[in-house]
């Protein structure tokens, strides 16, 4: 079996990525973290989209990087910015996708799956320095050097088709794969329902997108 390893945060860029996947002919097992993050709601959206995108399974690992806190999506004594700042952002949490992506090898490393794939794009980002391409490649180096698999011959491949993507692109791409963004959580700070604020990095990043794709907002905002 063609097994990989998706790791889905249920955000527009992750769906578009398992959808990605799955066209290529991917067995995909999605991945989603119970990380502490202030907005769990996403991953409802998570397990809807597994769903909807045909995943064979769906596991949350509970792993609590609010016990360190750092960011505003871990530690509500920091406020989620509502104004574009410079440099990194107080949303960026801790070495997050390193972690992430040392869970989802170890799986990878078992199921087995030589695929590993990420939504992270370096476009229309945040700035975040673990969504660059240099830490794809170290990283991919890394999973090759510090596994059995690894050293065995059976090389992994970490995939993050969306580096190079602007929010335009990716919209219209996982439109084009069918793609439900109403189904989706993208907001820092949505509330339980999983509405949107509509001023957060994220939100202004996503609403420009739809924007400049030139096609109808599915976010569901407050009030809305």
């Amino acid at each position: 079996m063609n097994n990989a390893i998706v790791l889905l945060s249920g955000g527009m860029d992750s769906a578009t990525v398992l959808a990605m996947a799955r066209e290529q002919g991917y067995v995909c097992h999605a991945l989603s973290f119970r990380y502490g993050q202030r907005h769990g709601v996403e991953l409802e959206a998570a397990a809807r989209l597994a769903e909807a995108l045909g995943a064979v399974e769906h596991r949350i690992v509970d792993l609590d990087l609010s016990l360190f806190g750092g960011s505003a999506l871990t530690d509500e004594r920091i406020e989620v910015p509502r104004e574009p700042t410079k440099g990194i952002p107080a949303t960026y949490v801790p070495a997050r996708n390193t972690v992430f992506l040392s869970i989802a090898l170890a799986w990878a490393e078992v199921l087995p799956a030589q695929h590993i794939f990420i939504g992270v794009n370096a476009v229309d980002y945040s700035g975040y320095p673990d969504c660059r391409p240099a830490f794809i490649e170290a990283f991919q180096r890394l999973a090759n050097l510090a596994t059995r698999a690894g050293v065995e011959g059976r090389a992994f491949t970490i995939h993050a088709p969306l580096l190079d993507m602007s929010k335009a692109e990716i919209i219209r791409r996982g439109l084009d794969l069918g793609v439900d963004f109403s189904a989706t959580v993208s907001c820092y700070a949505a509330d339980e329902q999983g509405r949107a604020c509509g001023v957060c990095d994220a939100c202004r990043l996503r609403a420009a997108g739809f924007a400049q794709a030139g096609v109808a907002d599915a976010t569901r905002y407050r009030g809305g």
